[in-house]
């Protein structure tokens, strides 16, 4: 699980930005990259739901692999 130390910085009173350390920042910025890789490969499976396909043994029978 992610950790993250943010100090909160207000302004008139309202919490207006959030500072943290670059490595929590970088962090969770790899998160997010990994998160919207994972949103798109959802989207790439379920948009190929209805494609025809073959079973991997029979596409490697075709293409003369072993």
């Amino acid at each position: 699980m992610l950790e993250i130390h943010p100090e909160i910085l207000s302004k008139n009173g309202k919490r207006e930005f959030v500072v943290l350390p670059y490595e929590e920042f970088e962090a969770i910025r790899e998160e997010l990259e990994e998160l919207e890789d994972l949103r798109q490969l959802d989207e790439a499976i379920a948009a190929e739901k209805n494609t025809p396909s073959i079973p991997w043994e029979e596409a490697k029978k075709r293409l003369g692999i072993k």
